[in-house]
């Protein structure tokens, strides 16, 4: 038997062997198409290729590419379990050619690769062309050798293929398997085309025109081919059935499913194993790639898949979540060909579990809730569109999932009257919305995310991508245009930009389409929109247009590391402090990281020291971070440490990195911090790089702040300290090493200079500066007064000139005063004998008054006071010989 496996190995061997690059499957979320919901088709990554945007250093391509078709107008959702070939996950092989090869290659490959190395009968194949197409018809019978009967030319759509309105088109060549006249159904083109007998397992897309918004084709100067091969189809023919759930792959998940359930594959819930076995497939790929479930978007998508597993899981009688324990399975399938899905393993288990929890507690209450509405219905009345509604609001059933329960009991639903009933209640939320206590002009937002629903983001795994622009806001309100030099707010339906939350700034890059270039300088968020701040630079931009979006890759790397390196150093610091520290706020920039903790008192040296090493620690030991989805409460459960002045919904983010490795704080092994955040984050602690902290300082009572810096800044900030260093040692004529000791060393030589020179000053002063006698006291109301005005002195050295003085008088009041930079300093003294009746203080204030200052202060016999008049000396000695002499005559 050949194998799935097999069959994707030889296929891309046949192609690499024919000069073709293989390429890895793109993920299900499409980075160059905002059109589409999700990848469903092999020439999704290649479109910028076959329009020319875009140049790679190849021309031929193969695929295994994972396709997702159950949203928007490529959904088989309703049919998945029901027939033999529709799922919601499949796989297209697919080679392409980007102006290398055409037809006259395309067709013998093609013709060599089934006949031969697929070992497919040739006489059970017929192939399909455009009516018109003589050139593939003949290369057909030239290349096959089929007859005329067939070589089907039909000359619908079927068999002309276009990427939209306008651009690349061309015919299409497709090549059915005839499975024998034991299934009923005719060849295409035929009335009974839709039966099982002929089915589809390749098309041959040949892109030969450009088309033109008039109607006009014109041949392309470089004609590419496109092709597409359902590989669960030839599973199917190659197995010896037309049932793509009968193939190899599908049998074992279907297999896994009866064993988890402890029921019959084949039995009465063969439909149930079906649609759980394309389920897990579709949901789990979903969840590797990025999405999440949600209530709108790809996640409300993703969401609906999951719920309608679980109720197929819930019929088969199961008491417990069944999803998560069939990833291993799928992951033994698949993961070897698709690495992403062992790699996301632990995600999606925990992700399924958590929805499934969830989603059975309501479950029951909502299929009692419908089957009370049926009973109450006329026989095959549908269900009033009023009580679908109920259920989707209060329960959380999609209608397709109310539908689907529905469809076994042979009734429908009134989908107008639900939809009426979903106005009206998205009215009534606008209306509270607006009374909320919103900015005025934010109403805005949340009017165009009724309209277009939220915002997609793309930015956990991708940083570039495409996506159309909705809205151009300014000033409020919605304009049609922006111009260069305008600044415009632009609204997408999908975008890699984060928008400002959790402490990480927002992203900032390029915006392109085909007439204008925009650069974004912030991103936000408001009612579930992302607002991307933006500077026109160039052409005209307008709502409706396809853009390139870029983000400013060097930037967010630098956040990532900033922001990752916070959990790490929120953790250490619990570590070195204690568990009382938890988060108070948080900045994530590019250039640095700021970080605020409850706790009273500044981090000792040691402490510092024992808080980066440890994060530098993490960082070095490279491990893995990781990202899980479950509810608050569980994440606190497990120890997860929520972000200070975040709000949390019904699931959160959870990351969680670091091991810890015998450090003696808990079991080898532990995982080292888990925080709950919603952050864009390194893959690897490693990526950080180094972790440098610049201090801590107080910002609150009870809350201290660090600040640090990570990666390149780290680096270049320990290089600036390193020249620091060697120049300082450079003057010092030194080593590095020995810098402290110099240092010290000099300081205290200076310490012993300094006082040297204030001695050496004072005699000076005292001296006369070296140009006339000191002055001698005189006699003021019978007391000696000794004043002088100096010069080269500072107010400090005033004090010990003073007791220099009353030491010479041995009983008198002295008064120095010295002009320093056009400034006054005055001091004055009183020896022991005499401060019972004369003090320095009223000297001071005398001579102060008089040199434009104000007070003054001391002690009886020591005070000390300053003016901004040195001109005044004189007369300030005059006035404190005045206090001098009334103080005498009192008491005489």
């Amino acid at each position: 038997m050949t194998s799935l496996s097999d069959i994707r190995k030889t296929f891309l061997d046949f192609f690499a062997r024919n000069g073709h690059e293989i390429v890895p499957s793109s993920p299900l979320v499409p980075r160059n198409d905002p059109t589409l919901m999700f990848t469903n088709s092999g020439m999704v990554q290649f479109k910028n290729l076959f329009t020319g945007v875009e140049h790679r250093d190849y021309s031929r391509a193969a695929t295994a590419q994972k396709c997702v078709r159950a949203g928007g107008k490529h959904n088989d959702l309703d049919n998945v379990g029901y027939t033999a070939r529709h799922h919601t996950f499949f796989e297209m092989l697919g080679n392409f050619s980007f102006g290398d090869y055409f037809k006259e290659t395309a067709i013998p490959l093609a013709w060599e690769l089934i006949t031969k190395e697929l070992d497919i009968p040739k006489d059970r194949l017929l192939v399909t062309v455009f009516h018109t197409d003589d050139e593939a018809a003949d290369l057909w019978k030239k290349v096959a050798g089929l007859p005329d009967d067939r070589i089907l030319r039909i000359d619908t759509d079927d068999n002309f293929w276009m990427m939209g309105p306008t651009g690349p088109c061309g015919p299409c060549s497709e090549i059915f398997f005839d499975h024998g006249e034991q299934y009923w159904g005719g060849p295409p083109g035929t009335p009974e085309e839709d039966g099982d007998r002929f089915v589809e397992i390749w098309n041959l897309v040949f892109m030969q025109y450009e088309q033109f918004e008039d109607g006009t084709r014109r041949e392309l100067s470089a004609q590419s081919i496109d092709t597409g091969m359902g590989i669960e189809r030839v599973a199917a023919l190659l197995q010896g059935t037309n049932d793509n759930y009968a193939t190899d792959l599908m049998r074992r998940l279907i297999e896994a499913s009866a064993e988890s359930s402890n029921t019959d594959p084949d039995g009465p819930g063969r439909t149930h194993h079906r649609v759980i076995a394309d389920h897990l497939r579709s949901t789990s790929f979903l969840i590797a790639d990025g999405v999440m479930p949600s209530n709108d978007g790809r996640g409300y998508v993703l969401r609906r898949i999951m719920r309608r597993a679980m109720r197929h899981a819930h019929q088969l009688g199961i008491d417990a979540p069944l999803m998560h324990r069939l990833v291993p399975a799928l992951v033994a399938e698949m993961g070897a060909a698709y690495p992403e899905l062992p790699r996301a393993q632990p995600l999606i288990e925990e992700t399924l579990k958590l929805e499934e929890t969830r989603f059975r507690k309501t479950l029951e209450r909502g299929l009692r809730m419908l089957d009370e509405e049926i009973e109450a219905l006329p026989e095959e009345a549908p269900l009033p569109g009023r009580a679908a509604f109920r259920l989707y609001d209060t329960y959380g059933f999609p209608l397709d999932l109310t539908q689907d329960a529905l469809r076994e009991k042979g009734r429908s639903v009134d989908t107008e009257g639900f939809e009426a009933a979903m106005a009206e209640q998205k009215a009534q939320a606008r209306a509270a919305w607006s009374g909320s206590g919103e900015a005025a002009d934010a109403a805005i937002w949340y009017d165009l995310s009724e309209t277009h629903g939220a915002t997609d983001f793309l930015g956990y795994d991708t940083e570039t991508a495409e996506g159309q622009i909705v809205a151009l806001v300014q000033d409020g309100r919605e304009v049609a245009q922006a111009h260069p030099g305008q600044t415009v707010q632009i609204v997408l339906n999908q975008t890699p930009f984060y928008a400002e939350a959790g402490g990480q700034v927002g992203d900032t890059g390029m915006i392109r389409t085909d007439e204008a270039l925009a650069r974004v300088i912030d991103t936000k968020k408001a009612a579930g929109v992302h607002i991307h701040f933006a500077e026109v630079e160039e052409g005209v931009l307008q709502p409706g247009s396809s853009a390139r979006l870029e983000v400013d890759h060097a930037r967010r790397a630098a956040i990532r590391a900033n922001h990752s390196a916070t959990h790490l150093l929120h953790e250490a610091l619990r570590q070195a402090l204690g568990p009382h520290v938890a988060q108070r706020g948080s900045l994530n920039a590019p250039d640095r990281l700021r970080f605020d903790f409850s706790h009273a008192k500044p981090l000792t040296e040691a402490e510092a020291e024992r808080v980066e090493a440890e994060v530098n620690a993490y960082i070095r030991a490279n491990a893995p971070v990781e990202t899980r989805i479950m509810t608050p409460d569980e994440a606190r459960e497990m120890g997860a440490q929520a972000l200070f002045g975040e709000k949390y919904g019904d699931e959160v983010r959870v990351v969680s990195m670091g091991r810890q490795s015998g450090s003696g704080r808990g079991p080898q092994g532990e995982t080292y911090s888990i925080e709950l955040c919603g952050g864009t984050h390194v893959a690897r602690t490693g990526e950080i790089g180094e972790f440098v902290m610049l201090g801590d300082s107080a910002t609150a009572a009870g809350v201290r702040r660090v600040e640090a810096l990570t990666g390149e800044a780290a680096r270049a900030h320990v290089a600036r300290l390193r020249k620091l260093v060697a120049e300082a040692a450079a003057e010092l004529r030194t080593q590095p090493e020995e810098l402290p000791r110099r240092i010290r060393a000099e300081q205290a030589r200076l310490r012993e200079l300094d006082a040297e020179v204030a001695r050496l000053r004072r005699e000076l002063a005292m001296a006369g500066g070296g140009s006339s006698a000191a002055p001698e006291a005189r006699e003021v109301g019978g007391v000696p007064f000794l004043a002088q005005v100096v010069s080269g002195v500072t107010g400090k050295d005033l004090p010990p000139l003073i007791d220099e003085m009353k030491t010479r008088l041995g009983s008198g009041a002295a008064l120095l005063i010295a002009d320093t930079d056009g400034k006054a300093a005055v001091a004055a003294g009183v020896t022991d004998d005499l401060t019972g009746r004369l003090s320095a203080v009223e000297i001071v204030r005398a001579a102060v008054h008089e040199l434009g200052g104000k007070g003054g202060g001391g002690r009886p016999d020591m005070a000390q006071g300053g003016g901004k008049a040195p001109e005044n000396a004189e007369a300030a000695i005059r006035a404190a010989e005045a206090v001098v002499a009334q103080a005498s005559a009192e008491v005489s």
